[in-house]
């Protein structure tokens, strides 16, 4: 089985000078994420694994691909305990 994530459909985002402002429409609540979470929030209008997220990470930001695993996996679980990134498994 192989888990993707998606931006749920109802989260805006906005990049601001290497910030993002994500506005999640049926919560009515808005929060900033730095640049690397807007990297990873901008990948995410189509479905993505993530290995496809990881390799996002380090072809941007040029770091270890361990690193960039354990920064992708804490920010998608706080994203989808908040409801802006939702699984679709396949």
């Amino acid at each position: 089985m192989t888990v993707r994530y998606q931006r749920h459909p109802n989260v805006r985002l906005t990049a601001l000078e290497g910030e993002g402002v994500v506005l999640h429409l049926d919560d009515r609540r808005y929060f900033t994420v730095n640049a690397t979470g807007l990297t990873l929030l901008e990948s995410l209008v189509e479905p993505r694994t993530m290995d496809e997220l990881v390799a996002a990470l380090v072809r941007e930001y040029r770091v270890a691909a361990p690193e960039a695993t354990a920064t992708a996996q804490a920010f998608l679980k706080e994203c989808t305990s908040r409801g802006v990134v939702q699984t679709l498994e396949a």
